[in-house]
């Protein structure tokens, strides 16, 4: 790709990525994802999503120092998401913008997030959710929308701070305690509301009263994002009431 204009006016600079294609069927975007890049170092993950033949790139990628670096047009579909589902929608990468945090990840000590990188991120959604009309509760995870086999940008990212921003959907958790939950192996009326509730959100989960493997995947994508507290991928009571408060609060939900 030759170079373009940035979309946005605090982009610092546009390293261009060959990695991208038109969005399907022209898709708007009504969506943002989230991601960390998950790379020992920048450059490697500069490399990777710039580089033809590795099939990956973003929209745009956060420095730790709070430089913002676009790759892709908005206009186009980067290739971010990979196998993917939210809402019922299987083809995130054309409905959405990716953003890539630098960050080490899970695989290698998984950092905290600078407080300057954060505050990037809030600016460049905010602008992004502006010019796309994107709404507060579809600026999500990679996790969220694949939860079987993602984390990023996990439980460290700090979703309060965005959404006191205006960015992203986000309730107080509950309080975690004791009492009788949800488990692994579990067949119940219980476990299928469970399952309703959270396709309700948006999440991909059977709907079978059964807690299985991929019900447990997605509680534990749900607890990274909204619980963070403790990410078991057990639906205690602090989960499932954090749950239905989300629900509650969604627009035209009822809140």
């Amino acid at each position: 790709m030759k170079t373009f204009n940035p979309d946005s006016s605090i982009a610092s600079d546009v390293i261009p990525s060959p990695n991208y294609g038109e969005r399907n069927n022209s898709r708007g975007v009504d969506m943002i994802v989230l991601h960390y890049t998950g790379m020992p170092d920048v450059e490697g993950a500069l490399a990777r999503l710039c580089t033809t033949g590795t099939d990956v790139s973003a929209h745009y990628i956060v420095l730790e120092d709070g430089r913002i670096l676009q790759c892709v047009p908005e206009s186009k579909r980067a290739w971010h998401a990979g196998v993917s589902s939210w809402a019922g929608e299987e083809d995130v990468n054309s409905c959405s913008i990716g953003v890539e945090i630098v960050n080490r990840g899970h695989d290698w000590g998984y950092p905290d997030f600078p407080l300057r990188q954060i505050a990037a991120v809030i600016a460049l959604c905010r602008g992004i959710m502006l010019r796309r009309n994107v709404p507060s509760h579809r600026v999500l995870a990679h996790s969220d929308v694949a939860p079987a086999r993602k984390k990023d940008p996990g439980e460290k990212f700090p979703w309060h701070s965005l959404a006191n921003s205006g960015v992203g959907h986000w309730v107080q958790p509950a309080p975690i305690g004791r009492g009788d939950a949800l488990i692994l192996g579990t067949i119940s009326d219980d476990v299928q509301n469970l399952q309703l509730a959270l396709a309700k959100y948006g999440y991909s989960v059977p709907i079978s009263g059964k807690y299985d493997g991929p019900t447990m995947e997605v509680v534990t994508a749900f607890q990274r994002h909204f619980r963070p507290g403790r990410v078991d991928g057990i639906a205690d009571h602090s989960t499932l009431i954090t749950l239905h408060a989300l629900l509650t609060s969604l627009p035209g939900m009822g809140g």
